[in-house]
């Protein structure tokens, strides 16, 4: 195995980002973002706890269906995989430092190629997993989650849990059993499954029921084994209705409460909620972390948007304030993450190809964040918004209603209170009074 090189610098020219107010015209700096401001009861940095995404931010090239690479970035030069996984981590850690970002995170892919080889995976897994203990322990970074990538090689092109071959299932449990062995070492939060091949492309050549029964057994089998090693977080699962299957079993965040509750994953696992994933399940951001939240499984968030014009998941980086101020009223009144924190699931646009184009990306979805989540507590705290809400629903609060939400009436009480009472008042839902109350506070 090559052993780690001395560590090289690739942002020397950009400057340490920092919190410089509303007033900065410094395009390296925070004008909302004061990781210390107390909101809530908690400061920024402890209701995000933003994490760097490795993939996308040092993996991703720029390419698209219609062409190749754009984003050729010094850190990707060498053609040995170790010490390009050895310069990418160097570059990583020096991006998200000088950002300022408490934690990462990463698919096992991401951080080292993998050949066919078992064995060989695994080595090089630990080489650079010691690498990257050294670098949290050089800057205090930590791990947010880990996870394994079950869905790019050639072999799970039928799905790797759900896959008809029990060869191939077999394969995906080794990967998932070395990911969680690299996010134990290294202090790893918590542990995300996206089953983005965990589905079906035809219904033709494929029983749904077993599939999904195999499912949980193998959440169930990694999630002992886990345990067994001591680990301690919590074990996420990202719902996405399609793409690139054409049904996946974590469709929605509904969904995946059902299935978490059929299997009996509830007590281990929560939901790690993609923005991006939601429009296209036909949600809303803020619908998914609702969901989430009524169901206690909230639990963390990949941070981006997707392009209202394209039906695909763009992975943009998230700068759309209304709809962010309305899902941080889901989030705050919810009382904020429970295992997990913000991760920027997020790429540059394959024309941006300067470095400095990474940097511009992460604050502006930082900022984007900090400032909607202080105009929902503002909303919180001083508008008509949550009285309204309140008083909306005032007829359950006590006689007649209050019985029924006990389950104290029947269909017949129901009946005589309708011909008691008449005909209800028509009441406004005031929608878009509550629309410009979001405009007022941002």
């Amino acid at each position: 195995m090559v052993a780690a090189t001395e560590t090289k610098q690739y942002f020397k020219n950009i400057p340490q980002v920092r919190y410089e107010g509303v007033e900065s015209d410094n395009p390296f700096a925070f004008r909302w973002y004061d990781e210390n401001k107390v909101v809530a009861g908690k400061t920024l940095k402890e209701h995000f706890k933003f994490a760097c995404a490795y993939w996308h931010s040092f993996n991703a090239a720029g390419t698209d269906p219609f062409g190749g690479p754009t984003h050729i970035f010094p850190w990707d030069a060498s053609g040995d995989p170790l010490e390009r996984a050895y310069a990418k981590a160097d570059a990583a850690f020096e991006f998200i430092t000088k950002m300022s970002l408490p934690y990462y995170c990463f698919h096992d892919v991401d951080v080292v190629d993998y050949t066919d080889d078992i064995n060989d995976n695994d080595k090089r897994l630990q080489a650079v997993t010691d690498y990257l203990k050294q670098k949290q322990a050089e800057t205090g970074v930590k791990l947010l989650w880990g996870t394994a990538n079950l869905f790019s090689h050639k072999r799970y092109m039928n799905g790797a849990s759900t896959n008809p071959d029990f060869h191939v299932l077999s394969h995906g449990a080794a990967q998932v059993k070395a990911a969680l062995d690299a996010t134990i070492a290294l202090g790893g939060e918590a542990y995300v499954f996206w089953g983005g091949r965990e589905g079906y492309m035809t219904l033709l050549n494929t029983d749904m029921r077993r599939e999904k029964e195999h499912f949980a057994r193998f959440l169930h089998t990694a999630k002992d084994y886990a345990r067994k090693q001591g680990f301690k977080g919590t074990f996420f699962i990202e719902p996405k209705p399609a793409e690139p299957s054409k049904h996946q079993y974590d469709y929605d965040v509904e969904t995946v409460v059902g299935f978490l509750r059929q299997y009996d994953l509830l007590g281990d696992f929560k939901i790690n909620i993609e923005v991006n994933h939601a429009t296209l399940a036909g949600h809303t951001f803020q619908h998914e972390l609702q969901a989430a939240a009524d169901n206690g499984v909230l639990g963390s968030v990949d941070a981006n948007r997707g392009d209202y014009q394209n039906g695909w998941d763009t992975d943009q980086f998230p700068n759309n304030l209304n709809e962010l101020t309305e899902a941080m009223l889901v989030f705050l009144e919810a009382g904020g993450l429970q295992g997990g924190g913000v991760n920027f699931d997020a790429k540059i646009r394959r024309n941006s190809t300067d470095v400095e184009d990474l940097f511009f990306a992460h604050i502006g979805g930082m900022d984007t964040f900090a400032r909607a989540l202080i105009a929902a507590d503002k909303i919180l705290q001083h508008s008509g918004y949550k009285k309204f809400r309140q008083e909306r629903y005032a007829s359950f609060d006590s006689g007649k209603g209050k019985e029924f939400e006990g389950g104290k009436l029947s269909l017949e009480d129901l009946r005589q209170y309708a011909i008691e009472q008449g005909e209800p008042e028509i009441k406004s839902g005031r929608q878009e009074w509550l629309e410009n109350i979001i405009n007022w506070y941002i």
